[in-house]
């Protein structure tokens, strides 16, 4: 059988996506969380009597375990709404397998699509009120299925979606339990859209305590 080999400048783009994929996303949606949790503290407030509540119930243990990532839902919906609101990833690029038509648009097969998040997680066509933050959105059917993409969807769904929401889950709940903090640069606006990522322009600097 023959190998595929893979020229310097693929596996350095191969190298580079993993990268982004893995660490700079995950990072990037920490941080955005933590921010939008410092400007809506009514949502701050309700996340917060749902970690307590788990960490009550998880006593006397102090490990988090499976059954407690799965009982942070009003964590889970803020992230996705930050998700939605501001996505880190800009958009996709898709290669037209075959000919279609859409809308009375021909696309031949060959054609490179580009997949906007943003314009899609924020049409009003198919998410009310797209304009507001409310992560109560998340809690039912009012997201029409493959509008809000943040892991992708279908077949291209993110592998490492499970991952990263472990990770981001574990990461707020200890920040949440043991510090607070004060935002230094409290207008702070993000690079989106014109960086890869929606980065805070000065990297969301804050002052942390201890409670």
């Amino acid at each position: 059988m023959k190998m595929a080999i893979m020229s310097e400048v693929e596996i350095v783009d191969k190298v580079f996506g993993f990268i982004v994929g893995s660490y700079e996303t995950t990072a990037t949606t920490i941080t955005l969380t933590m921010k939008y949790l410092k400007q809506n503290t009514e949502f701050f407030n309700e996340i917060m009597e749902e970690q307590n509540e788990i960490s009550r119930q998880m006593i006397p243990r102090k490990e988090l375990c499976w059954n407690d990532i799965q009982k942070m839902k009003k964590t889970w919906n803020f992230v996705n709404e930050v998700l939605r609101n501001t996505p880190i990833v800009q958009g996709v690029f898709r290669e037209a397998i075959e000919d279609f038509t859409y809308e009375d648009f021909h696309v031949p097969k060959g054609w490179k699509i580009y997949l906007s998040f943003g314009a899609t997680q924020k049409n009003g066509e198919y998410i009310p009120n797209p304009t507001k933050f409310d992560p109560s959105r998340f809690e039912g059917n009012e997201v029409v299925p493959y509008t809000s993409v943040s892991f992708g969807g279908g077949h291209r769904m993110c592998p490492g979606k499970e991952f990263a929401r472990i990770l981001i889950l574990v990461f707020l709940h200890h920040v949440l339990k043991k510090f607070r903090w004060e935002a230094k640069v409290p207008l702070e606006k993000n690079m989106y859209p014109f960086s890869l990522l929606a980065i805070p322009t000065d990297g969301y600097p804050v002052t942390l305590s201890t409670l």
